[in-house]
């Protein structure tokens, strides 16, 4: 490596290391509220994680899902035990390999995160009226990066390893 690639290579890890801890900051506030501000029952951090991958990809299946979260299969089975005891996932067996079932979620589960959803907006309409214009407009600018690099982030954690 020269050492134009080693100079770009420092620039990039502190970029990252700059902005890692606000979308941390960010997600952490995700997980946390909107489900209390919607008036919706308790649901835990991780219980909300795997509804919001089954509302993603209707007919997934436990092992991918585990995957897509980087999860164990055996954690994500608990968890589905409770979203399908409160109504919010439903199973179906898998057509093509009737030991494997595919994973739903219910009406109940598509307007809960819905009603969410529009708490996490409502709390973060609060915060951004309290920026400046062009921090808002900035923010606007980045969803697109920001969509993508949650993608990339996906991609990676389920590429193999060499």
């Amino acid at each position: 490596m020269d050492t134009t690639d080693a100079a770009g290579d420092a620039a990039l890890l502190r970029e990252a290391r700059n902005l890692t801890p606000a979308l941390h900051a960010l997600g952490r506030v995700l997980r946390l509220r909107g489900v209390d501000e919607a008036g919706l029952p308790p649901l835990p951090p991780s219980d909300l994680e795997v509804l919001r991958q089954v509302l993603d990809s209707p007919g997934i299946g436990v092992g991918a899902l585990a995957q897509e979260l980087g999860l164990h299969a055996s954690n994500v089975s608990s968890t589905l035990r409770g979203l399908v005891a409160q109504g919010l996932v439903r199973k179906e067996p898998d057509p093509h390999d009737r030991r494997a079932v595919q994973l739903f979620p219910t009406m109940g589960a598509v307007q809960g995160m819905a009603m969410i959803e529009q708490a996490w907006a409502e709390i973060f309409a609060d915060s951004l009226a309290t920026l400046s214009q062009d921090q808002r407009a900035a923010l606007s600018a980045a969803a697109p990066a920001l969509r993508a690099l949650a993608s990339a982030l996906r991609s990676q954690r389920t590429a193999p390893r060499s």
